[in-house]
């Protein structure tokens, strides 16, 4: 007896029963002509071999998940082909499930939850169709020329776990596309009908399963190497050959290799390879050492097959610094021969080239990113100044001006307003992005960047093709699926959104705070709530002081009906926020302006608010009583100075307005430039902060203070006032 990992096909005959009590002989010839004419040279087209016929069932091998896929679309476009100009009640058509799972072989016949997914995912499936489980999915996506329609998890009978399951869209215009649909069970367990060759027994149920020793694609996780170099200060340089080593293996399109986040948690952290290959779901290990001595650098490596234990490949480089990108190059392609892979000549042109000749630029480029990691705000300022100095040494170094253009993203998307105002950073982002590109189309970053920029401005399916050329470029890169997952979010595509992100789990299980709060949304807007939950935790635990992130958890909470939980977790999250930013139900709707669906945004704000989100920054509530209506604002503000204090701290705080409506927003911190004006009974602020959307709130006179001052708040701000002029 052995187990092995299998693809296994099921199918049905479509109201057999009736077939046969209607017309036996004549359905027996049809089903014979059927297994003669079109099914059995379909199974040899695709390279299957027929291992069991019995009365009522059949077992046959494939060599690869995506044959299984092309044989069960084959057989159905054929059918339909085959069934034109025949009357309904005579028509033959199939359902068909495909399913890639493991299974136990005992002599010649087969067992296990594998076979029995296939069985309950045919049921699924609408006559004439095909539907087929998520793993099926995972590995024959952008392989078959068929569309994808996703019809969630599903719960099935004798199945421990729900199973993804996604039907085939046969229709030639829709190959490429995927989308969500809704799920129809069938009433009932089908299957295929055939005859057998030698015998005329009806063939009830007929499976198709494909041979797999391994996953068809190779997986790889490459370690953080060592840096022996004795100096600390070298570490940089060892962390940047690592990542130089992942961007390289991540442009081979056939092979998944394990993002940054995920391999540096076993920095300086010793780990036996089977626990590694274990938790990050990899056969194959890369580690290695650096060790630099002035302009000399010394480089080991080795891959290591953790299955058995055997070393694929291993390597010494002595070199100069000038040859750093040599050995880089060397060592990419020595690693991707062992592991069997035959790139293609575009992958080896983008492999081979130098991100610079620039040493100097290099090693400004790597200090940038060890910087910009840390996250901290110093870090974020440090780093942009770093990529300014790499680009004036090197104008054509496109690597830095993509890394450049994805940190000022982050700043602006989160509009960390301290270290680059809104308007200046979005600039930024958009020029060092479309530089990155004119220096190199190939890179995928940059258009990842551009997508997430092109969203939040609403222009949704310029967003789209944005992301999609950069998944299409760097389809193993988790950064890509998540810009990828963040685009179909807001542009309303969930079941899209939703793959994208379990791809980059799978690239990066241990994906960064701030993309597992995006998978975190994703998976709560599809009505993922324990999904969600689960993310959303992970995501407050890594980051406990983002006080965002255990709001956002808040919000998943109160979907799934845990309120005392979710009650909790906003408080939580309110109390590590020291300035506005997510801390009240009015920023959330400000900074979601861009969801496509207004019901996504409604589901979010509802949540928080059961959740106990205030309505506005610092928990400020006004009384409705002392409320001013639009002409008593218009009079109060137009053409006036207002002086006053911020919360929180009460930081001294000037707005002047124009009778036009000019503005210019000033304080310790804050000097702005904007436009006012009164919309019905709200006071608005227009800025290119805020991602260039009105800011709008209430006035109240205030009682508390002899009678002259007045509050205004928005999203942003609780302005305490009075005029002054």
């Amino acid at each position: 007896m052995e187990r092995r990992l299998t693809a296994i096909l099921a199918a049905d005959v479509v109201g057999y029963s009736r077939l046969m009590g209607e017309d036996e002989v004549g359905t027996l010839e049809r089903l014979k002509s059927c297994r003669r004419e079109l099914v059995d040279p379909a199974i040899k087209e695709f390279h299957g071999r027929i291992i069991k016929l019995m009365g009522d069932g059949a077992l046959v091998e494939f060599a690869s998940v995506v044959d299984a896929v092309q044989c069960a679309a084959m057989i159905q476009r054929r059918m339909a082909d085959r069934n034109n100009g025949t009357a309904d009640a005579r028509q033959i058509r199939f359902r068909i499930g495909v399913n890639l799972g493991d299974v136990i072989v005992e002599e010649n016949d087969i067992y296990g939850d594998g076979v029995n997914i296939a069985a309950r995912l045919e049921s699924m499936a609408e006559p004439g169709g095909v539907c087929i489980s998520g793993t099926a999915f995972d590995h024959a996506l952008h392989k078959v020329d068929v569309g994808f329609a996703s019809l969630g998890e599903q719960r099935l009978k004798n199945i421990a776990d729900p199973v993804r399951a996604y039907r085939l869209l046969l229709d030639p215009a829709a190959s490429g596309k995927i989308t969500a649909a809704p799920h129809r069970p069938g009433s009932r367990v089908m299957i295929l009908a055939s005859v057998a060759a030698l015998a005329f027994a009806v063939l009830a149920s007929f499976f198709a399963w494909q041979k797999f020793s391994m996953p068809s694609r190779p997986s790889v996780a490459v370690l953080p190497f060592a840096n022996l170099g004795g100096d600390p200060g070298q570490d940089y340089f060892a962390d940047g050959i690592t990542e130089d080593l992942i961007t390289d293996l991540t442009k081979l399109s056939g092979l998944d290799v394990i993002a940054r986040n995920s391999v540096f948690a076993y920095k300086n952290k010793p780990a036996a390879l089977a626990d590694v290959a274990r938790d990050l779901g990899v056969r194959y290990v890369v580690e290695g050492s650096v060790r630099r001595t002035g302009e000399q650098i010394r480089l080991n490596a080795q891959l290591i097959d953790t299955a058995t234990g055997d070393n694929l490949w291993a390597n010494r480089f002595d070199r100069g610094m000038a040859g750093v990108f040599a050995v880089q190059e060397e060592m990419s392609g020595e690693i991707a021969k062992a592991l069997g892979m035959q790139p293609s000549a575009a992958e080896s042109e983008r492999m081979a080239r130098p991100p610079t000749e620039n040493l100097e630029a290099y090693d400004f480029y790597l200090r940038a990113e060890q910087t910009a990691r840390t996250g901290r705000r110093d870090g974020l300022r440090e780093a942009l100044a770093l990529y300014d100095k790499a680009e004036e040494l090197d104008p054509a170094f496109a690597e830095a001006f993509a890394a450049d253009a994805s940190m000022t993203v982050y700043i602006w998307r989160e509009s960390f307003n301290d270290i680059m105002q809104s308007a200046p950073a979005r600039k930024r982002a958009y020029e060092k992005a479309s530089r990155a590109l004119q220096l190199d189309p190939d890179l995928s970053s940059p258009y990842a960047i551009l997508g997430i920029m092109q969203v939040v401005d609403r222009r949704y399916e310029e967003a789209i093709a944005s992301v999609e050329r950069a998944v299409a470029l760097g389809p193993g890169d988790a950064e890509t699926q998540i810009a990828l997952g963040y685009v179909q979010l807001f542009a309303g595509n969930h079941a899209e959104a939703a793959v994208a992100v379990e791809t980059a789990l799978r690239l990066d299980p241990n994906l960064s705070p701030i993309n597992r709060q995006i998978a975190g949304l994703v998976f709560l807007i599809q009505g993922s709530n324990e999904k969600a939950i689960e993310a959303l935790e992970r995501t407050r635990n890594d980051a406990p002081s983002v006080g965002d992130f255990t709001v956002t958890l808040g919000a998943a909470y109160a979907r799934a009906g845990r309120l005392q939980d979710a009650r909790a977790a906003v408080a939580e999250g309110l109390g590590a926020m020291s300035t506005p930013g997510f801390d009240s139900l009015s920023a959330y709707r400000v900074n979601g302006a861009q969801y496509r669906n207004p019901q996504d945004l409604a589901l979010i704000i509802d949540a928080l608010q059961q959740a106990g989100l205030p309505e506005w920054p610092f928990g400020f509530t006004g009384d409705e009583r002392n409320r001013l209506k639009g002409e008593e604002i218009a009079s109060l503000v137009l053409g006036h100075t207002l002086q006053g204090q911020l919360e929180p701290g009460l930081q001294q705080a000037f707005l002047q307005i124009g009778s036009d409506g000019k503005a210019a927003f000033r304080s310790t911190t804050r000097l702005v430039t904007e436009t006012v004006r009164v919309d019905g009974d709200l006071l608005c602020e227009l800025s290119e902060n805020m991602f260039g959307r009105p800011d709008c709130g209430p006035v109240y006179k205030r009682r508390d203070d002899g009678g002259g001052g007045y509050s205004f708040v928005n999203s942003s701000k609780v302005f305490h006032f009075a005029v002054i002029q």
